[in-house]
């Protein structure tokens, strides 16, 4: 029976240019703009570096810089271990007393609003201070905490989701032949899914990076992230310097997105050649 032959239509190539303009022509206009001499945003004086040099000279975005990505390192990496051996319990223990409440629990905080996530952790972190005098004071870790909560839901789904796609006759057979189940986890498993724990280590960093509201309830004095000191400097009328920054967050984001998707690639490569190397043999 012959198969039917695919219609391609016309406009395809439109709404993938429609698209994709949507979705990065704020971008590239942010970047034209972070050299624009004039100190009005919307008005284009001649192209300058001097923001640029601004940004640098500027202590306190520097330090929110340096807060905000170190929080973000942090949150990402405790959500990904977190979150890896949540989607574990979930994917690999099949129904247990509670299985169904555990999962609700997990994956809750992906449909709670911010702010109801915010208040409720500074009223967790108000009354353990009353309690147990712990944490003393909001700041860094507070934030930290926060971020962790809600980064290892996203962490989870994708890494469960991952897990759920795996032939599970590896770890099968490495457990017959004598492997002891978290050798089977280490060896075998966390090399397959890779890829999703880069994939979920990102995400949590771009949320962490990302977030307003949470980390507004939950700091304290002196630990101004930088997405509350944009948002403070925005109300007053945007700053070219935030475009400059912009710029950078950018360039940043841009090149460990490419290194991971190479790193990324070159792995899946190499299991498939492993894969097509073991069925030959």
């Amino acid at each position: 029976m012959n198969s039917l032959p695919v219609v391609r239509s016309p406009w395809r190539w439109v709404i993938l240019v429609v698209g994709f303009f949507f979705l990065y022509a704020p971008m590239v206009l942010l970047v034209i703009y972070s050299f624009n001499s004039s100190k009005l945003v919307t008005v284009w004086a001649g192209w300058s570096t001097k923001w640029y040099t601004v940004l640098f000279q500027d202590t306190a975005m520097i330090s929110a810089v340096s807060m905000s990505l170190g929080i973000a390192a942090m949150s990402a990496t405790m959500a990904t271990i977190l979150g890896t051996l949540a989607a574990v319990v979930m994917v690999r223990f099949g129904k247990f007393r509670g299985s169904n409440g555990f999962a609700f629990m997990l994956t809750a905080p992906l449909v709670m609003p911010d702010v109801i996530t915010g208040l409720s952790l500074l009223l967790l972190f108000v009354a353990m201070g009353h309690l147990i005098g712990w944490p003393a004071e909001r700041g860094m870790l507070t934030i930290w905490m926060a971020h962790v909560t809600f980064c290892t839901a996203y962490v989870a789904v994708v890494i469960s989701a991952r897990l759920r796609e795996l032939d599970r006759s590896l770890e099968e057979a490495a457990m017959d032949l004598g492997a002891t189940p978290l050798k089977v986890f280490f060896v075998i498993t966390v090399p397959m899914i890779a890829p999703a724990l880069v994939s979920g280590w990102l995400l949590a960093f771009t949320l962490s990076l990302d977030d307003l509201v949470i980390a507004s309830f939950v700091a304290g004095p002196g630990s101004t992230t930088l997405p509350m000191l944009v948002f403070a400097s925005v109300r007053m009328g945007v700053n070219p310097e935030i475009n400059a920054l912009a710029s950078l967050i950018l360039l940043v984001v841009g090149l460990i997105g490419l290194v991971a998707w190479w790193f990324m690639s070159r792995a899946e490569k190499q299991r498939m050649r492993e894969m097509r190397k073991a069925a030959g043999s």
